[in-house]
């Protein structure tokens, strides 16, 4: 809850916003759960208060302002027949094209498209929401209807994009087809299940509404939870609902926790600080498969014969980018959608593409942080203005697991040799060189 209007003489109340997730900061609401209270100034933070979501301190915080967006015309629900830019995406990467926009033009028409209901929320705060008792209504900031109708933009929620015909400008969708002089894919990429574990006894978490379907079966009390993955996406799963009260199982195909990003002593610090929680790691496991026990429990059958069982599975086994829509358009395709690495543009005309959908050299391009850099670029490029282009540098990696708070800097090369700078109870610094030149540091 938000404090009432400030009477300190201060002015209204400010935002700041993270630089490595994205989080912004209230000064009206605060951060209750790490002791500040609403109506706390940014200026009277500790020094070492952390971002309750990515753990950098306050220093990685900017002050924010929402761009102030030309009032937009208002815009009928009915289907439009004009021409526009249709966005295909309702997450953080659609609506950060659609504000870009609308922050230089009122009144070209756009449309969203949307698998799901439009809603706003902060990505990054499902991995760790358990843990602070927050429910799907705390995290949904705006309601799609209301952020469509703030921009002046149609809203086409659960509605999906089943094909695209570049030569004639249209998107066809589950409810008609979408003529555009321009397109945006900001789409997003899917949780990659192996073919072995049965969509329906376990649950996929990478967006609100597969969270709140979580939270609802969790919401009975604690119990036994087994995440397959230990990924980053599954250590900080893990962690948030163990700090929940959920009794934890981790299941890892390596001997140790992220072994595609981690060198072996920073594995074992995050293990550690997992293993301090209550979770258990079943390192070395792969499941071969799940099936529903009598007692309503899933049973996993591991690799070696054995097998365990939980009330809850959680499958954290990757990410892909869905590709049927694109390549039957005939769009260039490796492990994402190629663009252009200046202009996002893709390789069909009057087509733009962001966000976790994209690869950059064949590298897919999951991250938050450039997001908004890149919807700028997107904007000024349909809108036919002077820009500089996106220019890519990759973001910090940051682990949100508390117990073992993990930043990983640079462009880390699979294979290449870790040189430990320093190894305390207190502090782990590690880096990767070539030649003379450092080219990924971690801290741990």
């Amino acid at each position: 809850m938000s404090a009432s209007a400030p009477s300190d003489g201060l002015g209204p109340w400010q935002q700041f916003l993270c630089r490595a997730c994205g989080l912004i900061y209230d000064e009206g609401e605060g951060d209750p759960d790490s002791g500040l209270p609403p109506g706390t100034r940014f200026a009277d933070i500790p020094e070492d208060w952390a971002c309750p979501i990515c753990g950098v301190t306050k220093a990685d915080f900017e002050p924010y302002t929402r761009r102030a967006t030309v009032a937009p015309r208002p815009v009928s629900v009915a289907p439009q027949r004009r021409p526009g830019v249709v966005i295909v995406g309702g997450g953080v990467s659609g609506w950060s094209v659609a504000e870009a926009i609308r922050a230089e033009d009122a009144s070209l028409p756009i449309t969203l498209v949307t698998a799901c209901d439009g809603a706003r929320y902060h990505k990054p705060e499902l991995s760790v929401a358990f843990g602070r008792g927050l429910d799907p209504e705390a995290l949904r900031r705006e309601t799609g209807p209301a952020a469509a109708a703030r921009l002046g933009l149609r809203l086409m929620a659960d509605t999906v994009a089943v094909g695209l015909s570049t030569d004639r400008h249209a998107l066809r969708t589950t409810r008609g087809t979408l003529p555009y002089t321009h397109l945006v894919l900001a789409h997003g990429a899917r949780p990659a299940l192996l073919a072995c574990l049965d969509p329906a006894l376990c649950w996929r978490v990478n967006d609100l509404a597969a969270w709140s379907g979580l939270h609802a079966e969790l919401a009975r009390g604690p119990g036994a939870v087994a995440v397959i993955g230990a990924g980053m996406v599954g250590c900080e799963l893990a962690e948030d609902l163990a700090r929940a009260g959920h009794s934890v199982t981790l299941i890892g195909a390596d001997a140790l926790p992220m072994p595609e990003l981690l060198p072996e002593q920073a594995g074992r610090r995050l293990l550690a600080g997992l293993e301090g929680l209550g979770i258990r790691y079943r390192g070395h496991s792969l499941v071969h498969g799940l099936s529903r026990r009598p007692d309503g429990t899933v049973a996993l059958a591991l690799a070696d014969g054995t097998s365990l069982s939980a009330a809850t599975v959680i499958a954290a086994t990757g990410l892909a980018t869905p590709s049927r829509l694109v390549r039957s358009a005939g769009l260039a395709f490796d492990r994402g959608i190629v663009v252009d690495p200046v202009t996002l543009r893709t390789s069909g005309p009057d087509i733009f593409a962001l966000g976790d959908c994209i690869s950059l050299g064949g590298h897919p391009c999951r991250f938050i942080e450039p997001v908004a850099r890149q919807a700028a670029t997107i904007a000024g490029a349909i809108l036919g203005l002077d820009h500089p282009g996106y220019a890519h540098a990759a973001p910090v990696i940051r682990l949100k697991t508390r117990s073992a708070p993990i930043a990983l800097h640079g462009t880390p090369v699979a294979g290449a040799p870790w040189h430990v700078v320093e190894d305390s109870a207190q502090r782990l610094a590690m880096e990767q060189r070539q030649g003379d030149a450092v080219t990924a540091w971690l801290a741990a």
